[in-house]
């Protein structure tokens, strides 16, 4: 088989995924063609955990099998597919917690519509672990018997997280985490960070690309993750919890809504200039575009609400992640462990708590952080859960007690 072609230079650590999906590349041809190509199916489900390139692995997927060339890197489609700007390429992310069913039978619509530059028409969806079941439903037919000319890639964070239906209609496609040293080099050779700052974020992200990218470039990304981790060394009794658990949730608001409120504006801005002015219009006109309006404005209004809960909700969920790494140092030194720390900067205050109790409290402490990061996901209200979470990392025994 020849090299990789360009185009997949993007994905880190994940040569065996580069291989397989590059061989699916080639073998779209000789579908095209009336031929035998085994590399290539109608659907694929990609997954990996969060960081690892899942949404990246997709869209160059999607770049390559549109480009002339097999994914050149260079080319109108290689530069413009990546970030939805191809006609035959559609990428699909839902902003709200969940994907719901009138968004699943949009794109069973637009899967039916003919390529018009390319001979694929290829619909990458980032987040098929966060469709109802309404909308797997409706997405079935289309997956086990597609349009000739579409291909559906699908991601999630692991197999598990779709339901078996979706699983058994598409090729899977695993990603592992990108090592420290991948995420490091990617640091230096694309963005110019020094190595001391690039190893620091490529262990704290713990393999999360994007993650690892903003700890290295953004520094009140970097004070806010010192604040998530100095919370174990505050929690001393209930009102220390409750005051950390608000005080993590409003961080985790304030961060969302500086994602979201430019997003906002534009889209506000935007409403605004599709009904233009209507000072001159007759009474019924201006009346009737008010509706218009008000309509508009009120379903405007409700998809920025969903938004700004799934990114506050993501935002919570990152600061977990990374105590979880930090209770994961802590029982490395427990137990005396032969690996190397994520957070080894902060190897005196880890000691200190590694002092301060033993394997088995640091054990139910990851435990209670998995379950709060499942109550995230189940649509638990995030105080309640972050409440309840500094209650158990200050007294990993309570639900024992209790």
């Amino acid at each position: 088989m020849t090299a990789p072609r360009p185009i997949w230079d993007k994905l880190v650590g994940q040569d065996l995924v580069v291989t397989e999906l590059s061989r699916a590349v080639a073998d779209a041809e000789h579908i095209r063609r009336g031929e035998h190509g085994p590399g290539m199916t109608h659907a694929w489900l990609i997954t990996g955990p969060p960081g690892s390139g899942r949404s990246t692995a997709a869209t160059c997927f999607a770049a390559a099998l549109v480009c002339p060339e097999d994914g050149c890197g260079v080319c109108e489609a290689c530069r413009t597919a990546p970030f939805g700007g191809h006609a035959d390429v559609d990428i699909v992310a839902t902003e709200g917690v969940e994907f719901k069913v009138d968004e699943a039978r949009d794109l069973v619509r637009r899967s039916e519509m003919s390529p018009i530059k390319s001979p694929w028409h290829v619909i990458v969806v980032e987040d098929a672990d966060r469709m109802n079941d309404f909308a797997v439903n409706v997405l079935l037919k289309s997956l086990e018997e597609p349009p000739p000319h579409t291909v559906w890639i699908l991601c999630a964070p692991s197999v598990e997280d779709v339901l078996p239906t979706i699983a058994s209609r598409t090729r899977l496609v695993p990603l592992r985490t990108p090592s420290s040293a991948d995420v490091a080099q990617l640091l230096i050779d694309n963005y110019s960070v020094d190595a001391a700052m690039a190893s620091f974020a490529a262990r704290a992200s713990q393999g999360h690309i994007g993650r690892a990218r903003a700890l290295a470039r953004d520094e009140h990304a970097r004070m806010r993750r010192q604040e998530v981790m100095r919370i174990p060394l505050n929690l001393h009794d209930v009102p220390s919890c409750f005051a950390n658990a608000g005080n993590l949730l409003g961080a985790a608001t304030d961060d969302a809504k500086a994602i979201t409120d430019p997003i906002d504006d534009a889209e506000n801005l935007n409403l605004r200039a599709q009904f233009g002015d209507t000072a001159g219009s007759d009474g019924s006109t201006r009346s009737r575009v008010k509706r218009m309006v008000d309509a508009a404005t009120k379903d405007l209004v409700k998809k920025q609400k969903a938004r700004v809960t799934r990114v506050v909700r993501d935002q919570v969920d990152r600061a977990l992640v990374d105590l979880m790494g930090l209770y994961r140092d802590v029982l490395v030194i427990q137990v005396d462990g032969d690996v190397p720390l994520i957070n080894e900067e902060m190897r005196p205050q880890l000691s200190q708590l590694a002092e301060r109790s033993t394997p088995n409290d640091t054990g139910r402490r990851l435990q209670a952080l998995a379950y709060a990061r499942q109550q995230l996901v189940a649509r638990v209200t995030p105080l309640l859960a972050l409440e309840s979470l500094m209650v158990e990392l200050k007294d990993p025994w309570i639900r024992v007690a209790l």
